[in-house]
């Protein structure tokens, strides 16, 4: 057998691995047409991990720590979200494992790997179509669950950058938890707002295209769409959510902007992880550019809050 680079032959063994077992662990608490899906899926994801496996003449049985805990997270993220999170994650995997695929094929298109990543590509694309034929079935849109993260996200850095700011213009710690908590609110009121404008032009520039296809007698396929009120009360508590965090550690004690910044820095992690996964971007990408924005935004708002006080005399 021609001898490939070491770790990509890992990494198709161990994704196909991660794949099989997520697809089990998802199997153990679904039911309906989920389970059904799953049911499908799972012998196909078997037959990819052995057909790896003895491609490359590699035998990987377990899963590694990091692999477990992303495991772990996924699978919880789904317990709570129940069937709309598992479309979204088998959606997810799919985009991510077709992306790879089709970046292997296009370096190995005349060698025997590419060969075999065409085959198994097939199979992917069939997985795709078959989720989105199921999709119809869902009761929660993944468009709100992804809103859910991006609002959660939003508020967090946002007023992680509002807290720095108050930390370096207040004297008083007390001073910054009211100023913060008040943006806080006053943040979620805009976000809700902004979310519920933005979705009822949205609507409405869909209820006009589906009464002209109608005009013309073109066929209008049905569409439960989204209720803008329902959608911006989603947008405006992910985002109060996500601004309590960095103002968590005032409410308890802190005395400096350290701890905020370290507790969001850690959720910030956790959420860009989650966001690059679901939405089939690189994961380390998506990790440095909200860490990098975090870093920004903190040091903006804390030189603001320096020349407040040194240029204006702002304190408190």
């Amino acid at each position: 057998m021609k001898s490939y680079d070491a770790k990509l032959a890992k990494s198709f063994v161990i994704d196909e691995l991660f794949d099989l077992t997520l697809y089990k662990e998802f199997r153990k608490f679904s039911d309906g047409g989920v389970s059904n899906m799953l049911d499908k899926l799972i012998p196909i994801e078997e037959e990819h991990y052995k057909f790896w496996q003895d491609f490359f003449d590699i035998r990987i049985e377990k899963l590694g720590f990091l692999h477990r805990i992303k495991l772990t997270l996924i699978i919880i993220f789904c317990r709570i979200f129940g069937e709309a999170g598992i479309h979204l994650v088998l959606e997810a995997i799919e985009v991510y494992g077709i992306r790879k695929y089709l970046h292997v094929w296009e370096f190995y298109k005349d060698d025997p790997l590419g060969e075999a990543v065409y085959g198994v590509l097939q199979d992917e694309f069939g997985h795709e179509d078959e989720i989105v034929s199921n999709a119809v079935e869902r009761k929660i849109h993944p468009e709100r669950i992804r809103d859910i993260f991006l609002g959660f996200n939003d508020g967090l850095v946002e007023i992680l950058g509002a807290v720095s700011g108050f930390f370096a213009a207040f004297q008083l710690a007390s001073s910054v938890l009211v100023a913060s908590f008040t943006v806080a609110v006053a943040g979620s009121i805009s976000m809700a707002a902004g979310a519920f404008v933005a979705m009822g032009s949205e609507v409405e520039v869909e209820t006009t295209a589906e009464q002209k296809k109608k005009f013309l007698g073109e066929t209008v396929e049905e569409n439960a769409g989204v209720r803008p009120f329902n959608s911006a009360v989603v947008v405006g508590i992910s985002y109060f959510i996500g601004a309590m965090i960095p103002v968590a550690p005032v409410l308890f004690g802190a005395q400096n902007i350290f701890a905020s910044i370290l507790v969001a820095g850690i959720t910030i992690i956790v959420i860009s992880y989650l966001l690059a996964f679901l939405s089939g971007m690189d994961v380390k990408r998506r990790i440095i550019i909200n860490l990098i924005i975090m870093a920004v935004a903190v040091s903006i708002t804390y030189t603001i809050g320096i020349a407040a006080t040194t240029i204006w005399g702002v304190a408190i």
